[in-house]
C-alpha cells in the first residue's frame, strides 16, 4: 500500500468535487429523489479511483501511463503519471500523480477533467 500525498491544487480539487456532491445530494434528498446525480457519482469514481491507486499505481482499470506535460514537484527528470478516473466519458477525469517523496508515497498533483 501506497500513503497518498497532497499537492494544495490536488486537495482543493477534491474538496471542490466533494462539496458539489454533497449540495447535489442534500438537494437530491430535499426533493425526494432517488437516482444519484452526476456529481455524486463523479465523486464516487475519483473517490475510487484514488483507492486503487493508493493499494496498486498498476491497477488495470486506472490505465495508468506517464504523462509529459507536467513537470514532478520533486525532481524534474522524474516521471509524471496520468490515471484514470473515468474513462469513455466526454472531459472525462484524470488523475496526475508521481512517486515521492519518501518511499511507498505517492503525491498527488490534479485531479481535474481531462486536459
Amino acid at each position: 500500500m501506497f500513503k497518498l500525498a497532497w499537492t494544495p491544487e490536488a486537495a482543493q480539487d477534491f474538496q471542490d468535487l466533494e462539496d458539489a456532491a454533497k449540495a447535489a445530494r442534500a438537494n437530491r434528498q430535499k426533493k425526494k429523489l432517488t437516482t444519484s446525480s452526476k456529481q455524486e457519482g463523479l465523486f464516487k469514481q475519483v473517490f475510487e479511483a484514488l483507492r486503487k491507486l493508493e493499494q496498486n499505481p498498476r491497477h488495470p482499470g486506472l490505465h495508468t501511463h506517464e504523462y509529459r506535460s507536467l513537470t514532478n514537484p520533486y525532481d524534474k527528470n522524474a516521471k509524471v503519471f496520468e490515471a484514470y478516473a473515468q474513462n469513455r466519458t466526454p472531459g472525462a477525469y484524470r488523475i496526475f500523480w508521481c512517486y515521492g517523496p519518501g518511499k511507498q508515497e505517492i503525491t498527488l498533483i490534479a485531479i481535474t477533467p481531462h486536459p
